[in-house]
């Protein structure tokens, strides 16, 4: 399946979204650099490749991404910021998202932030069964 995104012709963010839709997360890991950083939502920091690869085995299994536009930006050092934005499915619940990717100059993801668009009180309602979460006031 190929993926367009509105707005992105970066190879590395398309392969990254065919990748994960696939289930072939070894492949969407080794877009990361070594020390790379994954921000999922409503969770700590997921640092390193294998990390990564872990996390994703347990947690994205039957995650369906639909990237619909994005924006690329030029960073100091020669680093590149993407953010996307589009929808997240699940088995139990659809939610609006934006996927905020930082590339170092060798092309490598160092930090992919994902942010469901969503209130507090409609995570709450989004959550899967076999997890809890604490809201914490701002």
């Amino acid at each position: 399946m190929n993926i367009t995104i509105e707005g992105i012709t970066d190879l590395t963010i398309l392969h990254y979204f065919t990748t994960l839709n696939a289930g072939d997360f070894t492949a969407t890991v080794r877009l990361f650099a070594e020390d790379g950083v994954m921000y999922p939502p409503l969770e700590s920091a997921v640092v390193g490749k294998e990390n990564i690869l872990t996390y994703l085995n347990r947690e994205a299994q039957d995650i369906k991404a639909e990237p619909q536009q994005g924006i690329t930006e030029n960073l100091a050092d020669h680093h590149i910021q993407i953010q996307v934005t589009g929808k997240a499915h699940t088995s139990w619940c659809s939610v609006n998202v934006l996927w905020l990717f930082i590339f170092n100059p060798q092309r490598e993801i160092i930090e992919a932030k994902i942010k469901l668009l969503a209130s507090p009180q409609d995570l709450l309602s989004l959550r899967p069964p076999h997890k809890e979460y604490t809201l914490i006031p701002s």
